[in-house]
């Protein structure tokens, strides 16, 4: 094998592991960003008429 194609296997051995972190901290973030979601939902319906850009 030459080094350009350890290079490349490693790179995307890497690139693997990488895309596994983040999917992990996606998902394990995924209920806080989701409530945050559903208060901001709520907060704009309560408050529909008096938000910037509302009318007066």
């Amino acid at each position: 094998m030459s080094k350009n194609t350890v290079f490349t296997i490693l790179a995307i051995i890497g690139g693997l592991v990488v895309f596994g972190w983040l999917l992990k901290f996606t998902f394990a973030l995924l209920g806080p960003i989701a409530l945050l979601g559903v208060g901001a939902v709520v907060y704009l319906a309560v408050t529909r008429n008096k938000r910037l850009g509302g009318p007066k």
